[in-house]
């Protein structure tokens, strides 16, 4: 008798632990369902450098009317999104461009990361591509067909930017896990990052596009990224920076 009812209790706890398993692995799994980081990767707006191709790197040169009134479209499109914390460039460019985004929603930016800092172009920054072109046409060839291929006089390689802005990137999913995190960047970075976090080599970057203030949204997953939008400039009126708005 003794030995049945040893059994039967020994049944009972056996059943009662898968029981507790069957409750609390779903839950556990559920939990780890949910914990995507997304960022929401944005370029600032227009500066007269872009205009006038001049080469602006890690100058800190401001809006122009044009760049704050794409600023505040993209302002005025986010204002509804979820978004959990902003990070910028400390270039006033772009900080200008997540400024405005984050008063949108009643909200600052926390901190400013100078490893977001566009690309410094070392001896050419400031001048017009044209006379770079003319004077070291050999170098302005490479960086215009191979840009992976070299590093800009007295500047950076698209190596260290990307190992830069990766970095940056790689400690607001640390620190925000689980959060929409958007961060107002600069386009090489960002074509850069994109390369780096899709896992695709440096001579992909010409075929990525960044217009100003275009928004791309990347997701984090248990050390997976995703590619959720990208190059999006709507709130600009059109899908994309040359679109014919007639019919």
């Amino acid at each position: 008798m003794e030995v049945r009812q040893t059994k039967f209790i020994y049944f009972l706890t056996s059943l009662f632990l898968l029981l507790c398993l069957s409750v609390t692995i779903p839950v556990h799994a559920a939990k780890n369902k949910k914990e995507v980081t997304r960022i929401v990767l944005v370029r600032h707006g227009q500066t007269d450098y872009n205009i006038y191709d001049r080469f602006q790197g890690a100058l800190d040169i401001p809006l122009n009317a044009t760049g704050l009134d794409q600023a505040d479209k993209l302002a005025a499109s986010i204002k509804d999104v979820p978004i959990d914390v902003f990070i910028s460039s400390p270039l006033e460019r772009a900080y200008v461009t997540t400024e405005k985004c984050a008063q949108a929603k009643g909200m600052t930016i926390s901190y400013t990361d100078p490893r977001l800092k566009e690309i410094d172009y070392g001896k050419w920054a400031g001048e017009y591509k044209k006379v770079i072109s003319e004077n070291d046409p050999a170098a302005y060839r490479k960086w215009d067909k191979q840009p992976w291929t070299m590093k800009l006089p007295e500047g950076e390689s698209l190596q260290e930017l990307q190992e830069r802005y990766r970095a940056a990137v790689d400690d607001a999913v640390s620190r925000y896990p689980g959060k929409t995190i958007f961060i107002g960047a600069h386009s090489k970075g960002i074509k850069a990052l994109i390369c780096s976090v899709l896992d695709i080599g440096l001579e992909h970057y010409p075929q990525i596009t960044q217009n100003n203030t275009c928004i791309n949204v990347l997701e984090y997953k248990k050390g997976k990224w995703k590619l959720v939008l990208l190059n999006s400039t709507i709130h600009l009126g059109t899908l994309y920076k040359g679109q014919n708005k007639k019919h």
